[in-house]
């Protein structure tokens, strides 16, 4: 049985935005996608709040590269992998471009691209801040530079890819943050991707 690791942050994890639990299983993106494919195994690996590369002082454990290099060296047999990082090095503490954003995912990828072909590996630009995702009854950990910056995220993204011969897609073409906290999938978003990244990853499983 071949295996996808499907690696990024509370939106792989499956993030309600209103009862702020894990959605379950048929609803989560991660989930739908393993219902498609049933001879596939689908490895979720989503944590709330990780990073790329970016240290968060409140939140230890949730630096992403460090968790994928950790994840191959153990020796798991991954065919391919969905990456969808880089919401969360928006937040205002890390003051980060979006271009330095991409520098981190480039270095989760010179692992994974170690022992996953180029063409096994499907990179994907999360969704967009929502507007008001600063504001105070949403999450201050963000400003309004954060909505700014997520939106540059897509054009890095596709450079990388493009230059790494990577599958490709832009979360925020088909998708958008809950109004419930401008931030996360609601269900219907998260129906909405699942049905996109499998039209991806049945190409890496042909």
């Amino acid at each position: 049985m071949k295996s996808i690791l499907c690696f990024g942050d509370s939106n792989t994890w499956g993030y309600d935005p209103v009862t702020k639990e894990q959605f379950s299983e048929e609803i989560r993106w991660t989930g739908l996608l393993r219902e498609k494919l049933k001879d596939v195994n689908i490895i979720e690996d989503g944590v709330c709040g990780r990073t790329t590369v970016y240290k968060d002082k409140n939140r230890p454990g949730i630096i992403g590269i460090e968790s994928i290099r950790n994840i191959f060296v153990d020796g798991n047999d991954i065919d391919g992998v969905v990456l969808m990082l880089g919401t969360n090095d928006c937040k205002s503490c890390f003051n980060a471009s979006p271009k330095e954003i991409a520098r981190g995912i480039n270095m989760c990828l010179d692992i994974i691209l170690e022992y996953v072909l180029p063409q096994n590996v499907l990179l994907v630009s999360p969704i967009h801040l929502g507007e008001d995702v600063w504001k105070e009854n949403f999450d201050p950990e963000f400003n309004e530079t954060s909505v700014a910056v997520s939106k540059g995220l897509k054009n890095e993204y596709l450079k990388i890819a493009q230059k790494r011969n990577l599958r490709f897609i832009a979360a925020s073409d088909h998708v958008q943050p809950s109004t419930a906290d401008q931030e996360h999938l609601s269900k219907e978003g998260h129906f909405e991707l699942s049905n996109v990244i499998y039209n991806e990853v049945i190409k890496i499983m042909a």
